[in-house]
Protein backbone atom coordinates (compact mmCIF):
# COMPACT_ATOMS: atom_id res chain seq x y z
CA UNK A 1 0.00 0.00 0.00
CA UNK A 2 3.07 2.41 0.60
CA UNK A 3 4.74 1.82 -2.54
CA UNK A 4 0.78 2.46 -4.38
CA UNK A 5 0.68 5.46 -2.41
CA UNK A 6 4.14 6.71 -3.49
CA UNK A 7 3.25 6.03 -7.04
CA UNK A 8 -0.08 7.66 -7.24
CA UNK A 9 1.50 10.64 -5.74
CA UNK A 10 4.36 10.78 -7.99
CA UNK A 11 2.07 10.55 -11.13
CA UNK A 12 -0.09 13.50 -9.51
CA UNK A 13 2.51 15.61 -9.25
CA UNK A 14 4.36 15.05 -12.77
CA UNK A 15 1.30 13.89 -15.09
CA UNK A 16 3.71 13.66 -17.81
CA UNK A 17 5.97 11.59 -16.83
CA UNK A 18 2.74 9.43 -15.77
CA UNK A 19 1.33 9.14 -19.28
CA UNK A 20 4.32 8.41 -20.93
CA UNK A 21 4.97 5.61 -18.10
CA UNK A 22 1.67 4.20 -18.81
CA UNK A 23 2.73 4.17 -22.63
CA UNK A 24 5.67 2.14 -21.84
CA UNK A 25 4.22 -1.48 -22.46
CA UNK A 26 2.28 -0.44 -25.48
CA UNK A 27 4.97 1.40 -26.95
CA UNK A 28 7.74 -1.82 -26.52
CA UNK A 29 5.00 -4.23 -27.35
CA UNK A 30 4.20 -2.29 -31.13
CA UNK A 31 8.00 -1.37 -31.72
CA UNK A 32 8.97 -5.30 -31.19
CA UNK A 33 6.35 -6.41 -33.84
CA UNK A 34 7.50 -3.75 -36.38
CA UNK A 35 10.99 -4.71 -36.05
CA UNK A 36 10.05 -8.71 -36.25
CA UNK A 37 8.87 -7.48 -39.71
CA UNK A 38 12.11 -5.71 -40.87
CA UNK A 39 13.80 -8.64 -39.32
CA UNK A 40 11.91 -10.97 -41.98
CA UNK A 41 12.13 -8.61 -44.76
CA UNK A 42 15.72 -8.28 -44.39
CA UNK A 43 17.23 -11.46 -43.46
CA UNK A 44 17.03 -13.09 -47.25
CA UNK A 45 18.61 -9.83 -48.08
CA UNK A 46 21.82 -10.08 -45.79
CA UNK A 47 24.01 -11.76 -48.48
CA UNK A 48 21.87 -10.18 -51.52
CA UNK A 49 24.37 -7.20 -53.45
CA UNK A 50 22.10 -6.27 -55.56
CA UNK A 51 20.01 -4.54 -52.97
CA UNK A 52 23.04 -1.51 -52.06
CA UNK A 53 21.79 1.77 -52.36
CA UNK A 54 25.39 3.11 -51.16
CA UNK A 55 28.57 2.05 -50.00
CA UNK A 56 30.44 5.09 -47.89
CA UNK A 57 34.07 4.03 -48.42
CA UNK A 58 34.85 3.25 -52.29
CA UNK A 59 38.18 1.72 -51.33
CA UNK A 60 36.38 -1.01 -49.00
CA UNK A 61 35.68 -4.02 -51.02
CA UNK A 62 31.95 -3.95 -51.95
CA UNK A 63 31.65 -7.49 -50.33
CA UNK A 64 27.68 -8.98 -49.94
CA UNK A 65 27.10 -8.18 -46.60
CA UNK A 66 24.19 -5.87 -46.11
CA UNK A 67 22.48 -4.54 -43.19
CA UNK A 68 18.88 -2.92 -42.72
CA UNK A 69 19.04 1.36 -43.27
CA UNK A 70 15.51 2.27 -43.79
CA UNK A 71 13.12 2.52 -46.31
CA UNK A 72 12.94 3.82 -50.06
CA UNK A 73 9.15 5.27 -50.41
CA UNK A 74 9.56 5.57 -53.94
CA UNK A 75 10.61 1.82 -54.47
CA UNK A 76 8.54 0.39 -52.30
CA UNK A 77 11.44 -1.38 -50.74
CA UNK A 78 13.66 -2.31 -47.61
CA UNK A 79 17.14 0.43 -47.72
CA UNK A 80 20.14 -2.50 -47.12
CA UNK A 81 23.26 -0.76 -46.71
CA UNK A 82 27.08 -2.21 -46.79
CA UNK A 83 28.02 -3.42 -43.37
CA UNK A 84 30.66 -0.79 -43.43
CA UNK A 85 28.00 1.97 -43.95
CA UNK A 86 27.97 4.44 -40.96
CA UNK A 87 24.60 3.24 -39.16
CA UNK A 88 25.23 -0.67 -39.50
CA UNK A 89 25.61 -1.15 -36.08
CA UNK A 90 21.89 0.69 -35.04
CA UNK A 91 19.37 -2.00 -36.47
CA UNK A 92 21.13 -4.68 -34.39
CA UNK A 93 21.93 -2.05 -31.13
CA UNK A 94 17.99 -1.47 -31.53
CA UNK A 95 17.59 -5.17 -31.44
CA UNK A 96 19.35 -5.35 -28.21
CA UNK A 97 17.34 -2.73 -26.92
CA UNK A 98 14.10 -4.79 -27.57
CA UNK A 99 15.60 -7.65 -26.24
CA UNK A 100 16.34 -5.21 -22.77
CA UNK A 101 12.60 -4.10 -22.87
CA UNK A 102 10.85 -7.23 -23.48
CA UNK A 103 12.98 -9.52 -22.23
CA UNK A 104 12.20 -11.85 -25.61
CA UNK A 105 14.44 -14.50 -26.55
CA UNK A 106 14.08 -13.72 -29.92
CA UNK A 107 15.25 -10.54 -29.63
CA UNK A 108 18.31 -11.42 -28.19
CA UNK A 109 18.82 -14.45 -30.73
CA UNK A 110 18.52 -11.95 -34.08
CA UNK A 111 20.44 -8.98 -32.36
CA UNK A 112 23.78 -11.49 -31.75
CA UNK A 113 23.44 -12.94 -35.29
CA UNK A 114 22.99 -9.30 -36.74
CA UNK A 115 26.01 -7.84 -34.26
CA UNK A 116 28.22 -10.39 -35.50
CA UNK A 117 27.60 -10.16 -39.04
CA UNK A 118 29.04 -6.18 -38.76
CA UNK A 119 32.58 -7.80 -37.25
CA UNK A 120 34.77 -7.11 -39.67
CA UNK A 121 34.31 -2.90 -39.07
CA UNK A 122 36.75 -3.43 -36.05
CA UNK A 123 39.79 -3.33 -38.44
CA UNK A 124 38.05 -0.65 -40.51
CA UNK A 125 39.93 3.12 -40.09
CA UNK A 126 39.09 4.91 -42.98
CA UNK A 127 36.34 6.42 -41.04
CA UNK A 128 35.97 7.59 -37.33
CA UNK A 129 31.96 6.02 -37.44
CA UNK A 130 33.54 2.75 -36.17
CA UNK A 131 32.59 3.60 -32.62
CA UNK A 132 28.72 4.19 -33.79
CA UNK A 133 28.93 0.70 -35.42
CA UNK A 134 30.73 -1.70 -32.78
CA UNK A 135 30.01 0.27 -29.44
CA UNK A 136 25.90 0.35 -30.63
CA UNK A 137 25.77 -3.62 -31.55
CA UNK A 138 28.82 -5.47 -29.54
CA UNK A 139 29.03 -2.78 -26.62
CA UNK A 140 25.28 -3.85 -26.24
CA UNK A 141 25.66 -7.25 -26.29
CA UNK A 142 28.63 -7.17 -23.65
CA UNK A 143 26.54 -5.61 -21.76
CA UNK A 144 23.04 -7.48 -21.86
CA UNK A 145 24.99 -10.63 -22.23
CA UNK A 146 27.47 -9.64 -19.14
CA UNK A 147 29.86 -11.21 -21.23
CA UNK A 148 33.48 -10.72 -22.65
CA UNK A 149 33.36 -12.53 -25.70
CA UNK A 150 33.79 -9.50 -27.78
CA UNK A 151 35.80 -7.79 -25.66
CA UNK A 152 38.78 -8.32 -28.08
CA UNK A 153 37.04 -7.13 -31.07
CA UNK A 154 35.98 -3.94 -29.29
CA UNK A 155 39.93 -3.70 -28.32
CA UNK A 156 40.40 -3.81 -31.52
CA UNK A 157 38.17 -1.31 -32.67
CA UNK A 158 39.49 1.61 -30.08
CA UNK A 159 43.15 1.13 -31.88
CA UNK A 160 41.78 1.39 -35.20
CA UNK A 161 39.86 4.68 -34.44
CA UNK A 162 42.59 5.82 -32.77
CA UNK A 163 44.93 5.99 -35.79
CA UNK A 164 43.06 8.36 -37.11
CA UNK A 165 43.72 11.08 -34.15
CA UNK A 166 46.57 13.41 -34.75
CA UNK A 167 48.24 14.34 -31.56
CA UNK A 168 49.89 17.58 -33.24
CA UNK A 169 46.09 18.87 -33.84
CA UNK A 170 44.69 17.19 -30.86
CA UNK A 171 41.61 15.72 -32.63
CA UNK A 172 40.42 12.97 -34.54
CA UNK A 173 39.76 13.09 -38.15
CA UNK A 174 36.17 12.16 -38.96
CA UNK A 175 36.72 12.03 -42.96
CA UNK A 176 39.45 11.35 -45.59
CA UNK A 177 42.15 9.37 -45.36
CA UNK A 178 44.69 9.05 -42.28
CA UNK A 179 47.48 11.07 -44.41
CA UNK A 180 45.64 13.42 -46.14
CA UNK A 181 47.57 16.66 -46.08
CA UNK A 182 44.90 19.04 -47.30
CA UNK A 183 42.09 18.55 -45.58
CA UNK A 184 41.65 17.67 -41.54
CA UNK A 185 37.83 17.60 -41.39
CA UNK A 186 35.81 16.80 -38.04
CA UNK A 187 32.25 16.71 -37.09
CA UNK A 188 30.22 17.25 -33.52
CA UNK A 189 29.10 13.25 -34.53
CA UNK A 190 32.68 12.32 -33.51
CA UNK A 191 31.68 13.20 -30.02
CA UNK A 192 29.98 9.59 -30.10
CA UNK A 193 32.38 7.52 -30.99
CA UNK A 194 34.61 8.73 -27.77
CA UNK A 195 32.10 6.10 -25.69
CA UNK A 196 34.23 3.19 -27.44
CA UNK A 197 37.79 4.92 -26.23
CA UNK A 198 36.56 5.61 -22.62
CA UNK A 199 35.40 1.92 -22.05
CA UNK A 200 38.53 0.41 -23.75
CA UNK A 201 40.83 2.80 -21.54
CA UNK A 202 38.75 1.12 -18.61
CA UNK A 203 38.84 -2.37 -19.96
CA UNK A 204 41.72 -3.00 -21.89
CA UNK A 205 45.05 -3.88 -20.69
CA UNK A 206 46.53 -2.79 -17.78
CA UNK A 207 50.41 -2.83 -18.52
CA UNK A 208 52.66 -2.96 -15.53
CA UNK A 209 50.59 -4.77 -13.46
CA UNK A 210 51.38 -2.48 -10.10
CA UNK A 211 48.00 -0.56 -9.99
CA UNK A 212 48.47 1.70 -13.62
CA UNK A 213 46.46 0.91 -17.00
CA UNK A 214 49.43 1.53 -19.27
CA UNK A 215 48.98 1.43 -22.55
CA UNK A 216 44.87 1.28 -22.21
CA UNK A 217 44.93 5.04 -20.77
CA UNK A 218 45.83 7.09 -24.14
CA UNK A 219 42.43 6.04 -25.34
CA UNK A 220 41.08 8.27 -22.83
CA UNK A 221 43.93 10.91 -23.22
CA UNK A 222 42.75 10.68 -26.70
CA UNK A 223 38.82 11.38 -25.69
CA UNK A 224 39.76 13.99 -23.11
CA UNK A 225 41.94 16.11 -25.91
CA UNK A 226 39.38 15.44 -28.40
CA UNK A 227 36.31 16.67 -26.27
CA UNK A 228 38.27 19.89 -25.59
CA UNK A 229 39.67 20.89 -28.47
CA UNK A 230 36.11 20.42 -30.24
CA UNK A 231 34.88 22.57 -27.25
CA UNK A 232 37.13 25.49 -27.95
CA UNK A 233 36.72 25.58 -32.25
CA UNK A 234 33.51 23.77 -32.71
CA UNK A 235 30.65 26.23 -31.15
CA UNK A 236 29.77 29.71 -31.75
CA UNK A 237 29.54 32.22 -28.37
CA UNK A 238 25.97 30.77 -27.47
CA UNK A 239 26.57 26.85 -27.89
CA UNK A 240 25.19 26.78 -31.52
CA UNK A 241 27.65 23.98 -33.36
CA UNK A 242 29.15 24.78 -36.99
CA UNK A 243 28.89 21.04 -38.82
CA UNK A 244 32.38 20.58 -41.07
CA UNK A 245 35.45 22.15 -39.68
CA UNK A 246 38.51 21.47 -41.37
CA UNK A 247 41.55 22.12 -39.23
CA UNK A 248 45.24 23.38 -40.67
CA UNK A 249 48.52 21.22 -40.82
CA UNK A 250 50.55 23.24 -42.13
CA UNK A 251 53.68 23.98 -39.82
CA UNK A 252 53.15 28.17 -38.17
CA UNK A 253 49.27 27.35 -38.81
CA UNK A 254 48.85 23.88 -36.82
CA UNK A 255 45.79 23.30 -35.47
CA UNK A 256 44.03 26.57 -36.56
CA UNK A 257 40.44 26.52 -38.07
CA UNK A 258 41.39 27.17 -41.73
CA UNK A 259 37.76 26.53 -43.08
CA UNK A 260 34.10 26.11 -41.55
CA UNK A 261 31.68 24.17 -44.07
CA UNK A 262 27.82 23.91 -43.80
CA UNK A 263 27.91 20.33 -43.83
CA UNK A 264 24.59 18.62 -43.55
CA UNK A 265 23.25 22.18 -42.18
CA UNK A 266 21.76 25.07 -43.46
CA UNK A 267 24.18 27.05 -43.87
CA UNK A 268 27.61 28.08 -41.54
CA UNK A 269 25.87 30.12 -39.44
CA UNK A 270 23.11 27.87 -38.65
CA UNK A 271 22.97 24.86 -36.28
CA UNK A 272 22.13 21.62 -38.16
CA UNK A 273 20.18 20.07 -35.18
CA UNK A 274 21.28 16.84 -35.40
CA UNK A 275 24.56 17.97 -34.82
CA UNK A 276 23.26 20.16 -31.82
CA UNK A 277 22.29 16.60 -30.51
CA UNK A 278 24.99 14.79 -31.15
CA UNK A 279 27.11 17.23 -28.83
CA UNK A 280 24.27 17.49 -26.03
CA UNK A 281 24.68 13.40 -26.29
CA UNK A 282 28.43 13.29 -26.12
CA UNK A 283 29.42 15.94 -23.60
CA UNK A 284 27.21 14.20 -21.41
CA UNK A 285 28.38 10.74 -21.86
CA UNK A 286 32.11 12.36 -21.31
CA UNK A 287 30.71 14.05 -18.17
CA UNK A 288 29.68 10.21 -16.86
CA UNK A 289 32.79 8.61 -18.58
CA UNK A 290 35.92 11.12 -16.91
CA UNK A 291 33.66 13.12 -14.18
CA UNK A 292 35.54 16.71 -15.78
CA UNK A 293 33.44 19.03 -14.80
CA UNK A 294 34.20 21.27 -17.88
CA UNK A 295 32.42 18.80 -19.46
CA UNK A 296 29.52 18.89 -17.76
CA UNK A 297 29.24 22.74 -17.55
CA UNK A 298 29.46 22.84 -21.29
CA UNK A 299 26.73 19.74 -21.74
CA UNK A 300 24.28 22.15 -20.11
CA UNK A 301 25.14 24.84 -22.61
CA UNK A 302 24.50 23.30 -25.80
CA UNK A 303 21.09 21.81 -24.05
CA UNK A 304 20.28 25.35 -23.27
CA UNK A 305 20.86 26.37 -26.78
CA UNK A 306 18.43 23.87 -28.14
CA UNK A 307 15.91 23.95 -25.49
CA UNK A 308 15.30 28.07 -25.36
CA UNK A 309 16.09 28.18 -29.12
CA UNK A 310 13.42 30.61 -30.50
CA UNK A 311 12.57 28.26 -33.52
CA UNK A 312 12.25 25.13 -31.34
CA UNK A 313 8.84 24.10 -31.74
CA UNK A 314 6.02 23.74 -29.09
CA UNK A 315 6.59 19.49 -29.11
CA UNK A 316 10.41 19.34 -28.43
CA UNK A 317 10.91 18.02 -32.06
CA UNK A 318 13.21 20.50 -33.89
CA UNK A 319 13.16 21.46 -37.59
CA UNK A 320 16.38 20.23 -39.51
CA UNK A 321 18.40 23.32 -38.96
CA UNK A 322 17.19 25.80 -36.12
CA UNK A 323 17.89 27.98 -38.93
CA UNK A 324 14.64 26.59 -41.00
CA UNK A 325 11.60 27.47 -39.33
CA UNK A 326 8.34 26.10 -40.99
CA UNK A 327 10.79 23.28 -42.64
CA UNK A 328 10.83 19.49 -41.73
CA UNK A 329 11.31 18.59 -38.54
CA UNK A 330 13.97 15.58 -37.46
CA UNK A 331 12.44 12.98 -35.53
CA UNK A 332 15.99 11.57 -34.98
CA UNK A 333 17.89 14.77 -33.73
CA UNK A 334 15.08 14.65 -30.66
CA UNK A 335 15.25 11.23 -29.97
CA UNK A 336 18.97 11.80 -28.98
CA UNK A 337 18.75 14.97 -27.71
CA UNK A 338 16.22 13.29 -25.56
CA UNK A 339 18.74 10.65 -24.65
CA UNK A 340 21.00 12.61 -23.36
CA UNK A 341 19.03 15.17 -21.47
CA UNK A 342 17.38 12.76 -19.77
CA UNK A 343 21.14 11.46 -18.72
CA UNK A 344 22.15 14.76 -18.34
CA UNK A 345 19.05 15.28 -15.68
CA UNK A 346 20.52 12.81 -13.17
CA UNK A 347 23.80 14.83 -13.11
CA UNK A 348 22.63 18.24 -12.50
CA UNK A 349 20.81 18.97 -9.26
CA UNK A 350 17.29 21.00 -8.51
CA UNK A 351 15.39 22.53 -10.96
CA UNK A 352 17.42 22.69 -14.07
CA UNK A 353 18.05 18.97 -13.91
CA UNK A 354 14.40 18.38 -13.87
CA UNK A 355 13.91 20.89 -16.60
CA UNK A 356 16.22 18.48 -18.88
CA UNK A 357 14.08 15.94 -17.26
CA UNK A 358 10.56 16.98 -18.26
CA UNK A 359 12.01 18.33 -22.06
CA UNK A 360 12.98 14.75 -22.62
CA UNK A 361 9.47 13.28 -21.49
CA UNK A 362 7.65 15.86 -23.70
CA UNK A 363 9.74 14.67 -26.75
CA UNK A 364 9.45 11.03 -26.12
CA UNK A 365 5.28 12.05 -25.75
CA UNK A 366 5.68 13.51 -29.39
CA UNK A 367 7.49 10.68 -30.63
CA UNK A 368 4.99 7.98 -29.22
CA UNK A 369 2.13 10.21 -31.07
CA UNK A 370 0.50 9.40 -33.92
CA UNK A 371 2.08 12.48 -35.47
CA UNK A 372 5.99 10.68 -35.38
CA UNK A 373 5.02 6.72 -34.76
CA UNK A 374 4.27 4.56 -37.69
CA UNK A 375 1.79 2.68 -37.70
CA UNK A 376 2.27 -1.70 -38.46
CA UNK A 377 2.77 -1.54 -41.91
CA UNK A 378 3.61 1.82 -43.05
CA UNK A 379 7.69 3.67 -43.00
CA UNK A 380 8.68 0.16 -43.94
CA UNK A 381 7.59 -0.90 -40.29
CA UNK A 382 10.51 1.38 -39.08
CA UNK A 383 9.52 3.35 -35.96
CA UNK A 384 9.68 6.85 -36.01
CA UNK A 385 8.86 9.09 -38.73
CA UNK A 386 9.54 12.48 -40.15
CA UNK A 387 13.63 11.90 -39.90
CA UNK A 388 16.20 14.27 -42.08
CA UNK A 389 19.59 12.67 -43.07
CA UNK A 390 21.08 15.07 -45.35
CA UNK A 391 18.82 17.77 -46.90
CA UNK A 392 21.32 19.91 -48.55
CA UNK A 393 22.42 16.60 -50.72
CA UNK A 394 18.70 16.12 -51.23
CA UNK A 395 19.02 12.81 -49.40
CA UNK A 396 16.90 11.21 -46.89
CA UNK A 397 14.77 14.02 -46.52
CA UNK A 398 11.43 12.81 -43.80
CA UNK A 399 11.87 9.66 -44.18
CA UNK A 400 13.07 6.83 -41.22
CA UNK A 401 16.41 6.49 -40.08
CA UNK A 402 17.55 4.25 -37.87
CA UNK A 403 19.66 5.73 -35.64
CA UNK A 404 16.79 7.57 -34.73
CA UNK A 405 14.77 4.13 -33.68
CA UNK A 406 17.81 3.34 -31.91
CA UNK A 407 18.10 6.47 -29.53
CA UNK A 408 14.26 6.40 -29.22
CA UNK A 409 14.49 2.84 -27.91
CA UNK A 410 17.41 3.69 -25.56
CA UNK A 411 15.50 7.28 -24.36
CA UNK A 412 12.33 5.34 -23.60
CA UNK A 413 14.99 2.67 -21.54
CA UNK A 414 16.65 4.93 -19.67
CA UNK A 415 12.93 6.93 -18.97
CA UNK A 416 12.31 3.75 -17.62
CA UNK A 417 14.82 3.08 -15.38
CA UNK A 418 14.83 6.40 -13.87
CA UNK A 419 11.09 5.41 -12.40
CA UNK A 420 10.30 4.59 -8.88
CA UNK A 421 10.66 0.81 -8.47
CA UNK A 422 12.92 0.22 -11.54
Amino acid sequence: MLLASVLIAAALANPQEAKLQALLPEVFAKSAAHYRAIDAAATPLMDKGDVMEAVPHGDKPHGERRVPHGWNAKTGKLDMRSIYWWTSGHFPGSLWYLYEATGDGFFKDRATVWTEFIAPNSKVSDNHDVGFIMYCSFGNARRLLNTGKYDALLLETAESLSKRFSPDLGVIRSWGAIDEKDNFLVIPDNMMNLELLEWAAKNGERGTGNGERGNAKRFDDIARSHSVKTMEHHFRADGGTYHVLNYDQRPGFLGAVQEIRRGQGLSCETAWSRGQSWAIYGYTMMYRETKEPAFLEFAQKVSDFAMNHPNMPADGVPYWDFGAPGEERDSSAASIMASGLLELSTFVPGDKGAKYRAFAVKQLLSLCSDEYFAKPGENGDWLLKHGVGHKPAGSEIDTPLDYGDYYFLEALLRFRALQPGS
